[in-house]
């Protein structure tokens, strides 16, 4: 909208967009320059371990990478409907429009888009950030919409979040937003650990890392869930409908890469107790190592 010269209704200026969150945008830049550095001297790499170590390298790079998205991402808990609703305050006047609820980790984001966008002789087009971080304060942040003079489906779902409303919901996800991202955080310096113990002769102590960081990120699940449905749900209407919110893909994708990370944690513990010298092989670390070998008096089978 700003590139083609519009502005938003109420606001005093042009309002700069961006397609995306610009923090997500940073995260995945940063993890595709890595990954596209890796592919780069891959061809330096001999003999048949090529594909697993680039097969090792994609996995690893995203499970990062979604343990950081997903810890700045608004989509935790998400709600979308088409309503008919007043537009302004004081006013009779009502607009067609889809209205969205995205609650993240720190805060909550709603948007409101009119169908069409042109209605009323303005374009109907906000996305509205109300953060509630440990340095951000959410009533100031809900005194400015009101200056600035938001549109009511806004102003309703933000004040339903407010520190001082009957239902509840602000204690209720800003408590689950800061386990959930205290774990995350948790996860993320495990799986740091883990891509330091892969590249060292300690493999079984590299899979441990990677069991750590599931069950981490697993927990950051549990305490989102759990601490979300402490309260009974506050019902959200807008016009002649009411807005329900579910489980949204930063909740799915963590749930589906904890799995990952224990799915391939057990498989690592497992093969360095059937096949450790094969578990060596694929991870590059030769078995003729004088370091790696295993001594007889400890229970172990010599290595050839």
């Amino acid at each position: 909208m700003a590139a083609l010269g519009h502005t938003f209704p109420f606001y005093t200026g042009p309002k700069p967009t961006f397609p995306m969150d610009t923090t997500l945008a940073v995260i995945i830049t940063i993890f595709l320059t890595a990954l596209v550095t890796f592919v780069i001297i891959l061809p330096g790499i001999r003999g048949k371990t090529r594909l697993f170590w680039l097969l090792r390298v994609v996995t690893s790079l995203l499970i990062g990478a979604v343990i950081l998205a997903v810890n700045f991402s608004s989509e935790w808990s998400v709600g979308r409907v088409s309503t008919n609703v007043t537009y302004k305050a004081f006013s009779p006047e009502r607009i067609s429009a889809d209205v969205g609820l995205q609650v993240g980790l720190g805060g909550v984001n709603i948007t409101l888009i009119g169908t069409p966008v042109q209605q009323l002789n303005e374009t109907i087009d906000y996305n509205e950030e109300f953060p509630w971080h440990l340095d951000w304060d959410y009533a100031e942040e809900y005194a400015r919409a009101l200056r600035k003079g938001l549109p009511d489906p806004v102003l309703y779902l933000a004040e339903k979040f407010g520190p001082h409303s009957p239902c509840g919901l602000y204690n209720q996800y800003r408590l689950a937003g800061h386990y959930a991202s205290a774990m995350l955080w948790v996860a993320f310096l495990c799986w740091l650990l883990t891509n330091v113990m892969l590249s060292m002769p300690v493999l079984l102590y590299g899979g441990h890392m990677l069991l750590a960081t599931g069950i981490f990120q697993l927990l950051a699940l549990l305490f989102f869930s759990t601490a979300t449905s402490l309260s009974p749900p506050c019902r959200l209407h807008l016009g002649t409908v009411e807005l329900h919110t579910q489980y949204g893909p930063a909740f799915w994708i963590t749930l589906a890469t904890g799995l990952l990370c224990l799915l391939l944690g057990l498989l690592m513990a497992v093969a360095h107790r059937v096949q450790p010298h094969r578990l060596k092989a694929l991870f590059n670390q030769s078995s003729e190592d004088p370091t790696l070998k295993w001594i007889a008096e400890e229970g172990e089978l010599l290595t050839p």
